[in-house]
């Protein structure tokens, strides 16, 4: 009786998570599949305008990169951005190095010197240490200096002030030559004040192959970009990697500055546009950006657990219950599975009923797999490894909610948050 009970409730659990896989991949469909796209070709099925469009006189951007120890990655990024074509907008590159102690400034300047990378539109700044006595979390600091020294430094266009723009690009994020001419163009258009583009994620180790496609699942579930551009709802999102701000919205909302100690501060800023009445336009950018977020295993674990239970508002129970909900979708189809096969050799006749869900629930994660191949060009490399991604995020969701709370371990790229 004890083991017809067992299968019984693993069935249950078994067709519950196969469920749940489809209503996932159904609604990121809705809402991420069908979603507005910047990209390269000239009209989109939304409504947005999609090409890399005439540059208009009347703008001036200004693209910031935030850099703390990029010296692996800061040229590809720098060298991505030059490469721009910018179709006669006027424009200046500021990379500013947030006291990184692996070259990243040094480095640069020796292109610059050099004639690789031209200067101008390139400028490295120094922003040295953060003031003591005060609070500055992540990028907060040198964004915020890159923007002071561009008061000190009015643009150099001659004639009527010219729209300034401020676009905040992550050294981890390469551009196309398009993007930063299109998202000028769609800011323009659209009338938004923060336009922030979504990157195609880009893989490269393990960590990264079992974790982030499944992560950027959920995300693309948690804040839909429909409610997101919709005046009247209060969901703000932002995606750290690009965001190009109006800057006299910017400087409205008191900028990186005023959130100076927000880990999350993408999220903060967009909360902030839509809090004062501006507007938000969040578009996809898989055809124009490209991120490639952690190198490894450590730097992934430390990534997300400093900002899991952040993103889920400090909430115990939540943060909790997604751990569960991902453990159950990711990894129990593949433990029912191998307890299809146990319960195959001890006693053959049971083994089909639980045979039935696990491969549902394994062939809904490869449809997944491949859903976000098609939209979003994620190859389906080690997919057959979600149960570990599934394993690797039910472990974080607690882990995360004891460094936010106790500020233990609570850090990033080695700096303390708490």
């Amino acid at each position: 009786m004890t083991m017809a009970i067992t299968i019984q409730l693993l069935l249950v659990a078994g067709w519950l998570a196969a469920f749940g896989l489809l209503v996932l991949l159904l609604a990121l469909e809705l809402t991420m599949g069908r979603a507005p796209r910047l990209g390269a070709t000239e009209t989109s099925p939304a409504g947005a305008s999609t090409g890399a469009a005439e540059a208009s006189g009347r703008d001036f951007l200004s693209v910031i990169v935030p850099a703390y120890n990029e010296a692996s990655r800061i040229e590809s990024c720098v060298g991505a951005l030059l490469a721009s074509e910018l179709q006669g907008l006027g424009w200046r590159l500021i990379v500013a190095d947030d006291d990184s102690s692996d070259g990243t400034a040094e480095g640069l300047e020796a292109l610059i010197e050099a004639g690789t990378f031209p200067s101008p539109p390139l400028q490295v700044l120094r922003c040295g240490p953060r003031p003591v006595g005060e609070r500055w979390s992540g990028k907060n600091w040198p964004c915020s200096e890159a923007v002071r020294l561009l008061s000190q430094h009015p643009t150099p266009e001659a004639g009527p002030p010219p729209t300034e723009w401020l676009l905040f690009v992550d050294a981890d994020v390469t551009v196309a030559p398009a993007a930063l001419a299109s998202a000028v163009a769609e800011a323009r258009r659209s009338g938004a004040d923060l336009l922030t583009l979504a990157p195609r994620i880009r893989c490269g180790c393990l960590a990264e192959w079992v974790v982030q496609p499944i992560v950027v699942a959920l995300l693309g579930l948690g804040f839909p970009i429909a409610r997101a551009n919709d005046p009247s709802n209060p969901t703000a999102f932002a995606a750290g990697p690009f965001m190009l701000f109006r800057r006299s919205s910017y400087e409205a909302i008191g900028g990186h500055r005023a959130l100076a100690a927000e880990v999350v501060e993408d999220l903060a800023l967009a909360r902030a546009i839509k809090e004062r009445g501006l507007s938000l336009r969040y578009l996809l950018g898989v055809d124009l950006l490209e991120l490639r977020m952690y190198p490894d295993f450590s730097a992934l674990w430390e990534g997300w657990t400093k900002n899991w239970h952040l993103g889920l508002n400090r909430n115990p129970l939540l943060t909790l219950a997604s751990g569960v909900v991902v453990l159950s979708l990711f990894s129990g189809p593949w433990l029912l599975l191998l307890l299809a096969g146990l319960q195959a050799i001890r006693q053959p006749l049971a083994w089909p009923s639980l045979l039935s869900p696990a491969l549902a629930g394994v062939g809904l994660q490869l449809a997944l797999r491949l859903w976000s191949r098609w939209r979003f060009r994620l190859d389906l490399r080690y997919w057959w490894l979600s149960w570990l991604g599934g394993l690797v995020i039910a472990a974080i969701a607690p882990v995360s909610i004891w460094k936010v709370s106790t500020g233990q371990g609570w850090t990033w790229r080695g700096r303390s948050l708490a």
